[in-house]
């Protein structure tokens, strides 16, 4: 009685971590979260855009890939709160893994370092992928990022645009762009083009704005 008892909380427990909206499924996996993180945070948006503040008004998505094989790996490159030079770690607010899994690192709202100059305004997704720079992200990632980017833009009125990481000039065009730092900047080649014109195909009654370079 006793094991069972045990058995039915654990099973409670997992299914407490997963958030239904519609046909997605969202699974919560906390990154490491404390007031460390929450003070690094500030830090890095008052540094960068003279903002004092640890949570976004999300006005864009920005789909990424991680050049990485694992969601695993993904994972445990992102929990730790701060990089070797004891700033602000990399982490983004979802990770997609190769069969089209929905990890939630972060609260949505939270500030999160995954691309120079929209962190104070930009929602982060990661898909586990791009190792080499091949663009290899699957049908399965491309379904999940679909129905997660139209949850998130009914969720979240204010958000207008959507871009790949390599589009982050391009973006420029909409005004979002803060950078106090001159020359503070990294080319980048993630999601791939290829990735990001379907997903800007199958979106594009949703009201959004996406980018053609």
């Amino acid at each position: 009685m006793i094991r069972k008892t045990v058995f039915l909380l654990l099973v409670s427990l997992c299914l407490m971590t997963k958030t239904f909206a519609g046909e997605l499924q969202i699974i919560d996996k906390p990154i490491l979260w404390s007031a460390v993180r929450e003070q690094l945070i500030r830090e890095y948006a008052i540094t960068h855009y003279n903002l004092d503040r640890i949570d976004i008004i999300p006005q864009a998505i920005v789909v990424h890939w991680t050049a990485s094989s694992t969601w695993e790996s993904a994972y445990n490159h992102f929990y730790q709160e701060a990089r070797a030079d004891g700033t602000l770690n990399v982490a983004s607010h979802f990770l997609v893994s190769r069969d089209g899994k929905i990890f939630r690192l972060t609260p949505e709202t939270a500030l999160n370092r995954h691309i120079i100059g929209y962190n104070w305004c930009a929602i982060g997704i990661e898909n586990v992928g791009g190792v080499n720079g091949v663009e290899d992200l699957t049908d399965a990632q491309l379904e999940a990022n679909v129905e997660l980017i139209k949850y998130l833009h009914k969720k979240y009125t204010t958000i207008s645009y959507v871009f790949g990481h390599y589009q982050q000039d391009a973006a420029r065009s909409s005004g979002l762009y803060i950078e106090n730092i001159p020359d503070y900047r990294s080319e980048k080649i993630d999601p791939g083009r290829i990735f990001m014109t379907v997903l800007k195909s199958r979106l594009q009654d949703e009201g959004l704005k996406f980018y053609d370079k």
